[in-house]
């Protein structure tokens, strides 16, 4: 029963330190002209990564484009989420986007998330895989 305690904690330990960077990075206000999200991923070298969080003034669920529409990098370009592990990145890619995932299930500011257009994640230098959709939520159109 240890051990298996300790592979659970080891399981969730990834998501927790998520969990806790993305609190301490939206303490502040999110900018008016925000309407959707990107977590930026990096491959650093050496098992090294590193994830940042934008806030950008477009969003299309069928264009990655709108990830480099931005708007705030909410100071993470310079304090960025970083982690090793011995992975491809793809696998990386899968197990952000579980935590990130879980964050929006259940995170403290998850709602602040939801309030937007989108939320994606991805490598800076691939697509960007949309984890939250304000439209595949709403069930309606909304018109202007």
């Amino acid at each position: 029963m240890g051990l298996l305690n300790i592979f659970k904690n080891k399981g969730t330990s990834f998501e927790s330190k998520v969990s806790k960077w993305i609190d301490s990075v939206l303490q502040q206000e999110i900018p008016v002209d925000v309407v959707a999200f990107c977590f930026n991923l990096y491959d650093d070298g050496d098992g090294n990564w590193s994830m940042e969080l934008v806030g950008t003034q477009s969003f299309d669920a069928d264009d990655s484009d709108w990830s480099c529409d931005e708007a705030t990098d909410f100071g993470t370009r310079e304090n960025p989420f970083r982690w090793n592990k011995d992975a491809a990145w793809n696998s990386v890619l899968e197990e952000t986007a579980g935590a990130l995932q879980a964050y929006l299930d259940n995170g403290k500011y998850a709602t602040a998330f939801k309030m937007k257009q989108g939320v994606g994640v991805g490598f800076v230098d691939g697509d960007v895989e949309v984890i939250w959709c304000e439209a595949a939520h709403s069930g309606t159109n909304h018109e202007k």
